[in-house]
């Protein structure tokens, strides 16, 4: 073999380009976003139309009748309709024979 196909190494370690220095500074100073915190619907105040019809064991329907014909009252935030749960728990300690939806 001819020295002309050796390949030398220097030692010298390879620094990060400077686009990889301000993308890691970056992400050093980016602040993390807060968790999402899971609470169990007994122990939330407003819970979503989806968690209250699965509290009061009724159908999305039937809950959504109730909050129409002012059954149920609800709270606006933003877009979204949430249901007390004390409200629920109301509605629940009494018997209610007629049917929901007529």
């Amino acid at each position: 073999m001819s020295g002309k196909n050796v390949v030398e190494f220097s030692r010298v370690v390879a620094q990060p380009s400077t686009q990889e220095h301000d993308r890691f500074a970056f992400e050093a100073d980016r602040k993390k976003r807060p968790q999402r915190v899971n609470v169990a619907p007994e122990d939330k105040i407003l819970v979503s139309r989806d968690e209250a019809a699965q509290l009061l064991s009724i159908s999305q329907r039937g809950l959504d009748y109730l909050v129409s014909s002012r059954r149920l009252p609800t709270r606006r935030i933003g877009g979204r309709v949430l249901i007390p749960v004390a409200e629920l728990r109301k509605y629940a300690r009494f018997d209610h024979p007629e049917r929901i939806v007529s």
